[in-house]
């Protein structure tokens, strides 16, 4: 069965927590998703279900409020301009990510609301 790369097999991952009763429990806690919200959400998910788009999100996000330039991504993750180009693209295009123009450099920064909300969404309590 794929994993999707995941280092312990599936069988092995605890989703729920074991409240010792018998029962397990995962409840989100922001309640059932309309579906705007739900819309919205597939569409950072989709975004981050590539490698490296979260290896790019992750060091871009690594550098707190700062911004970080498109020149200052590809050595770190081993891949070329347009690779950088064509990832940040998405990871803008989802809202992940705001994009300023400076020259003929972009720089790109993390949007704290955009991981608010699917951090509120992924939080099964």
């Amino acid at each position: 069965m794929y994993d999707g790369g995941m280092s312990a097999p599936l069988e092995e991952l605890v989703v729920c927590p074991d409240h010792g009763d018998g029962r397990e429990c995962c409840s989100l806690s922001c309640g059932p998703l309309d579906t705007s919200r739900a819309q919205r959400l597939a569409v950072m998910l989709k975004a981050l279900a590539d490698p490296t788009r979260l290896r790019l999100l992750s060091h871009i996000a690594s550098q707190g409020c700062e911004s970080v330039c498109a020149c200052d991504l590809t050595g770190p993750l081993g891949v070329n301009q347009s690779t950088v180009s064509h990832h940040t693209t998405k990871l803008v295009d989802a809202g992940l990510l705001a994009r300023e123009q400076r020259g003929k450099w972009a720089y790109y920064t993390v949007i704290p609301a955009a991981f608010q909300e699917l951090c509120s969404v992924l939080d099964l309590g």
